[in-house]
């Protein structure tokens, strides 16, 4: 290779140098902020019951972290939800709405499925949505459960533990109240 090629390749390498993803520092250029209310706080208890949720921790866009192997503290509700699911659109709206009657009784937590970040946070925004929900973008908490369509709702006790699974969507506000009626023994 003559000098000349070589200076030329180098040349266009030197620009490149400069585009690798700033990881030190989580506030640097790019990060957006979340529409999306950050993840509360968890006991820091391990969850107890015989049957529970895969022991996988996600980060929330809004801030903090969703650990389903720590006890939520109070009784919960996991919504798994993606952009690209049609019935998932149709539902979060209700689960705000379970969320603004809900105070301290009930903790109302998603996770975004398999999607990207900037497609989940534009559907969020379109459709009123701000509760907490968790990032897991490449479906790991859909393969350790083993399923493929979305939505799919968990109701677990304060301590954990998975008490009943919504397969499919809900229709109504009045439904969900039902349901953590039913199976969380919280009145809303």
């Amino acid at each position: 290779m003559t000098r000349t090629r070589i200076l030329i390749a180098l040349a266009a390498l030197v620009p490149l140098a400069g585009c690798t993803a700033d990881t030190a520092d989580p506030e640097g250029p790019g990060q957006v902020e979340s529409t999306l209310s950050a993840c509360p706080g968890q006991s820091g208890e391990p969850v107890q019951g015989a049957a529970r949720l895969p022991a996988v921790a996600f980060d929330c866009p809004g801030g903090g972290e969703l650990d389903l192997a720590q006890a939520p503290g109070v009784p919960a509700v996991v919504n798994l939800w993606g952009s690209w699911c049609a019935p998932c659109r149709e539902e979060l709206p209700l689960f705000q709405e379970l969320v603004n009657r809900a105070g301290d009784q009930l903790r109302v937590v998603g996770v975004i499925s398999k999607d990207g970040l900037p497609q989940a946070e534009s559907f969020a925004t379109d459709a009123g949505v701000g509760f907490p929900s968790a990032f897991d973008g490449e479906g790991e908490l859909m393969a350790e459960l083993g399923i493929n369509v979305l939505p799919h709702t968990y109701f677990l006790d304060a301590d954990g533990a998975l008490v009943y699974t919504q397969v499919g969507p809900v229709s109504s506000v009045e439904e969900l109240r039902g349901l953590v009626a039913q199976y969380l023994g919280v009145q809303l």
